[in-house]
């Protein structure tokens, strides 16, 4: 679906409904049908893309945001911090966005200005929710039955502490949705091919999941090291960052799309409503941008609402 001279990516399921608008930014401003017109299963490309990133240009941002039909919509946003914290957004007045943690009294936590915290629910309409991801995964839930809505950033130190699990959950407690009913789109980010991690990583998903092997596939030996570092992690800890895996040490790939999925499953969603944008961030850094690939870089920004 093109929207002006602009590259962006939509789900399908979601753009049936009529009173959702969702998108997910890509890399910068392209030619129509230019260079990543074909998208993965269950998406379609839009001719619509973004620098929402670091030295961002606003005026994409606001592009993007026209884009969506929403009007002049309240942008609620996060500090983003690799948790599992989970923020009711929710507005008094035209340009008004408050904040309320889950599991407080609205009265007396609400807050302005974006809290931290990586996800966000709401079942107002005129409020777009937003994450930024340059590799984690950005997921966008929809409950078309009670019209409610959310916008999850989910890193690996997110996913272990099983954020989308806890949004699903949230959205139930919050506004009585039914897991069962709930539409997920999951976008671009890194996938296993690209994630190499840390034995310090492989461990703690190790402790806290049952059949944790699942979301990990081993790279080629290459000294016989890494090999080991699967069967016994707690011999090649180091004092590298856990996501990053040293140099010559045994390491593992982690698939935080089958993290997301089987969280979602294990909160209710049915399989055949979850949809999945089949790129790598990594792999595709024309199209997207990549912390692990490039570094310093810009990010790519998800963003749901309702009219």
């Amino acid at each position: 679906m093109a929207r002006g001279d602009l590259e962006l990516l939509e789900c399908p399921r979601f753009a049936r409904i009529p009173w959702v608008r969702h998108a997910y930014s890509t890399r910068g401003l392209r030619p129509k049908n230019g260079p990543g017109a074909k998208l993965g299963a269950g998406f379609n490309a839009a001719a619509a893309g973004l620098n929402l990133g670091l030295g961002e240009d606003h005026r994409h941002r606001r592009l993007f945001l026209d884009c969506l039909g929403v009007g002049t919509p309240v942008v609620a946003s996060l500090r983003q911090i690799h948790s599992s914290v989970v923020h009711y957004a929710w507005t008094e007045g035209p340009g008004d966005v408050r904040y309320t943690p889950a599991g407080c009294d609205p009265a007396q936590a609400a807050s302005e200005g974006p809290p931290c915290g990586d996800a966000l629910v709401t079942d107002q309409p005129g409020i777009l929710l937003s994450v930024l991801t340059a590799d984690c995964v950005p997921l966008l839930l929809v409950d078309p039955a009670r019209r409610a809505i959310a916008a999850v950033h989910a890193g690996w130190r997110g996913s272990l502490e099983r954020i989308a699990e806890k949004t699903v959950s949230e959205m139930r407690r919050g506004f009585q949705s039914q897991p069962e009913e709930l539409l997920a789109a999951i976008g671009p980010s890194i996938r296993s091919c690209c994630y190499e991690v840390g034995s310090e990583v492989v461990e703690a998903f190790c402790g806290r999941f049952t059949g944790w092997e699942g979301y990990f596939r081993q790279p080629p030996p290459d000294d016989g090291s890494r090999a080991l570092a699967l069967k016994y992690p707690l011999i090649f800890l180091s004092t590298r960052p856990p996501d990053r895996a040293p140099k010559g040490v045994a390491a593992a790939r982690l698939d935080l799309v089958a993290v997301t999925r089987d969280q979602l499953q294990n909160a209710g969603l049915r399989s055949a409503n979850i949809h999945v944008a089949d790129y790598c961030t990594a792999c595709r850094t024309d199209l997207f941008f990549s912390h692990r690939k490039e570094g310093k870089t810009g990010r790519m920004m998800a963003a749901i609402g309702m009219i």
